[in-house]
């Protein structure tokens, strides 16, 4: 006798079902489709690859009929053809009906997918590459059950997975938190029971404010650090050897780096 294992991703086609704008830099779009009954995560900073369509399409084209095969072909499609992938954070999930949120940073010079969603309308379709398992490898924020104290630092690409860590943070729980947004529009106010001080860096040099601060002592310290890779790369050198938070319990995420598009990233990595 066989067992069925299901395949930890799986694609998801997608379509608008509306978008909201939350500050001058930031959109929410929330897409919806019958493919989000076999979505599932537990996770608060799910990571999704998201294809578009190529300018000028309504389809992004993704081989998904290729099964394993659709990661070559696609590569192999022509430029106005092929579908351009980003990746995102999984702001929101909801049944009845089956929604997920995504929230778009919008910039100038706009990329690919900053003026897609600075556009984007009901109907528009996408497909997703997400979980179809809930515990699943793209989910990074994992404290340790002793964890006394969180430490997050993000920008606004890594804003909706803070957001999400913050809602999830149970009672009481200390957290230190820093978000780092370009325009003071973008600031939102952020649900949580946790005990936790956050402070919005609009101009302001993380690092700086960080090796400024006066943190709370804490026996087992957990942090979580994402968004621009250079930042990143800083502020876990911080805690680790300004701060002595052991390097296991430091979660470090390259969202993005400054002055390389996805594709150069993905083949620099």
């Amino acid at each position: 006798m066989t067992t069925a294992v299901a395949a930890p991703f799986r694609f998801f086609a997608l379509q608008v079902a509306r978008t909201r704008r939350l500050g001058p830099s930031l959109v929410r779009v929330t897409f919806a489709g019958e493919d989000l009954q076999y979505f599932f995560s537990d996770g608060h900073d799910q990571s999704l690859s998201l294809f578009l369509p190529a300018e000028g399409r309504a389809e992004p084209g993704v081989p998904v009929e290729l099964g394993d095969g659709w990661w070559q072909a696609w590569r192999e499609q022509p430029d106005d053809v092929r579908a351009v992938m980003r990746s995102y954070t999984l702001r929101s999930l909801r049944r009845d009906p089956d929604e997920i949120d995504i929230d778009f940073v919008l910039h100038e010079p706009a990329g690919p997918a900053s003026r897609w969603a600075a556009r984007a309308s009901a109907g528009d379709r996408v497909q997703l590459l997400g979980p179809a398992i809930a515990d699943n490898r793209a989910i990074r924020f994992r404290p340790p059950a002793d964890t006394d104290l969180v430490l997050l630092w993000g920008d606004e690409t890594a804003l909706p997975a803070v957001s999400a860590i913050l809602e999830a943070l149970p009672a009481g729980q200390r957290a230190r938190v820093w978000l780092e947004v370009h325009d003071a529009g973008d600031i939102q106010d952020l649900a949580t029971e946790a005990d936790a001080e956050i402070t919005w860096l609009v101009g302001e040099r993380a690092l700086d404010a960080i090796r400024e601060a006066q943190l709370p002592p804490a026996a087992h310290p957990y942090a979580w650090i994402a968004g621009e890779s250079g930042c990143v790369k800083e502020l876990r050198r911080h805690f680790v050897r300004e701060r002595g938070v052991d390097r296991r319990r430091v979660t470090f995420v390259g969202y993005w780096r400054l002055g390389m598009t996805e594709e150069q990233l993905r083949a620099a990595e």
